[in-house]
């Protein structure tokens, strides 16, 4: 049998399911569970991912990406949907095809994005949690989930060094960062909930010029309006500067607005910057503002004792996220939010559906039934991964695994900074980011100025459309204010070797050497 029928009838196939669950007890029987065809396709799907996705990414002489253009991957890939059942074989040929054209974040030359690896005990916590397919919202449905999520958010407010506090694991940095948001409002204007804002003073948020672009989307969500973000100035580090902070707060009050909520970032997405959050908490507690620390990309330094002073005046926060699946390879979503005020997390977000979360429950107490704390009703059962990856590498794995990448960001940084064809963006790496340009060898010499920065910009994008195409590697480029583009490569996969570092210098030279 090749899968299980809605209704009964017959199998992609051929085999015969009992219609309706009529008929012969022993046909009914046979049915439930796994089939020997589809127990047999989950086998070649495993060996598959096991063969040409774990194995072969681990291999840098293996391809990170075989790419196609989107008009030809239509054609190499079958992507109609029909109204007739496809054999086994052909679902495992779109597997195949699938893995052999997509990118394969595992391999130690994938240094594009800030998730990389793929830890092996957070993928084996995924596939448990996945195969039993519940819903992270009340203990009778997910009581081993629960309990495990209360020890993530134990063990994360301990490592921030709150002695308690709240949360929950959630799906991604940017919606997390819009809980904080979202708690903040709650905290000083708790009738918004309910009136909503047209009944509340203009509300302003502060953040970096070179946060993440969640707290915008954030504003506009939640109806704050992205008018009224502020943008602080930072440093030549990317890092926010506390005295500007303070001068944009004093200009929104004296203009007649409400601040309410800064947001420090401890790793910018771009150059890798780590706000003063010590400096920050200052101004905040001046003027009773919430403190929230988007730690999406640089939060992993706590658990590094060699590097954890990046995030100095960290417990002075009063809610912070964090999302392992960054430097720490955990599969994706892997995103924790946590807060020091205890039960704000409910009084925001409950609605109290009596259809959930009864009151008058006899098994167990009722506060186990986290799903009020969340604004999803839907919510994957996350806790598991980190929690499994955790225990197989404790606290001290995690550090090993960030100050290894922190070590390979700093060889990177002096390789380029030798050389005469390449120019750092930034004074010294931030966070694991290493910002550089290669300048080819019509612009070495070149005096600069407006030509030499207008030819200086077309370069990194014709050397990663030739890194693309050919797959062996990728890294991203993107330009900053002011700034033509430069390559941003960052280091999160403990796999990447010092070796692969040199070939990627090599490579951009000899992509670059016609330029």
């Amino acid at each position: 049998m090749a899968g299980t029928g809605m209704n009964g009838g017959i199998e992609p196939n051929g085999d015969i399911q009992t219609p309706n669950g009529a008929g012969n007890t022993n046909a009914v029987k046979q049915i439930r569970g796994l089939s020997p065809s589809v127990n047999k396709f989950l086998h070649d799907v495993f060996d598959t991912v096991l063969e040409d996705v774990l194995k072969k990414s681990a291999s840098a002489g293996s391809k990170v990406i075989d790419f196609l253009p989107p008009a030809e991957l239509s054609k190499r890939i079958d992507l109609e949907l029909r109204d007739d059942p496809e054999p086994h074989e052909s679902l495992l040929d779109h597997c195949k095809k699938t893995i052999q054209h997509s990118v394969k974040t595992g391999h130690p030359m994938f240094l594009n994005q800030l998730y990389q690896g793929l830890d092996p005990y957070g993928l084996a916590g995924q596939l448990v949690s996945d195969s039993l397919n519940t819903n992270l919202h009340t203990y009778e449905a997910a009581p081993v989930f629960v309990l495990m999520e209360q020890e993530v958010v134990r063990k994360v407010c301990s490592l921030i060094g709150w002695s308690a506090g709240d949360g929950l694991m959630g799906a991604g940095g940017s919606l997390l960062n819009m809980y904080g948001i979202n708690l903040a409002r709650h905290r000083y204007f708790p009738d918004l909930k309910k009136t909503g804002m047209h009944s509340g003073p203009r509300l302003v948020l502060l953040t970096s010029e070179e946060s993440h672009y969640s707290m915008t989307k954030g504003a506009g969500f939640l109806g704050i309006g992205t008018d009224n973000v502020i943008k602080v100035k930072c440093d030549e580090r990317g890092q926010m500067l506390p005295k500007e902070l303070d001068k944009a707060i004093e200009d929104a009050k004296s203009q007649g607005s409400v601040p309410f909520f800064v947001n420090a970032t401890s790793g910018t997405t771009v150059t890798g910057g780590y706000d003063p959050l010590g400096a920050i908490a200052d101004v905040c507690q001046k003027h009773r503002l919430w403190l929230h620390v988007d730690a999406a990309w640089g939060g992993a330094v706590l658990t590094s004792r060699r590097h954890r002073g990046l995030m100095s005046g960290v417990d002075r926060a009063d809610s912070l996220l964090w999302n392992p699946h960054k430097m720490l390879s955990l599969p994706l979503q892997c995103s924790v939010f946590v807060t020091r005020e205890q039960g704000l997390l409910k009084a925001a977000h409950a609605s109290g559906a009596t259809y959930l979360f009864q009151k008058d429950k006899i098994s167990y107490d009722a506060s186990y039934d986290v799903g009020d704390k969340s604004i999803q009703c839907g919510r994957k059962t996350d806790p598991m991964k980190l929690w499994l990856s955790w225990k197989a590498h404790g606290t001290r794995g995690f550090e090993q695994h960030v100050d290894y990448v922190f070590e390979l960001a700093q060889y990177v940084y002096d390789k380029l900074s030798n050389r005469n064809d390449f120019k750092m963006v930034l004074p010294g790496p931030n966070c694991t980011n290493v910002c550089f340009w290669y300048i080819p060898p019509s612009l070495q010499g070149v005096p600069e100025g407006p030509e030499f920065t207008q030819k200086l910009d077309q370069v990194a994008p014709v050397i990663k459309d030739r890194m693309t195409k050919k797959g062996n590697m990728m890294v991203q480029y993107q330009p900053l204010e002011g700034v033509p583009n430069f390559f941003r490569l960052v280091l999160a996969n403990c796999e990447t070797t010092r070796q692969d570092l040199d070939f990627l210098v090599e490579e951009i030279e000899r992509l670059g050497a016609d330029l």
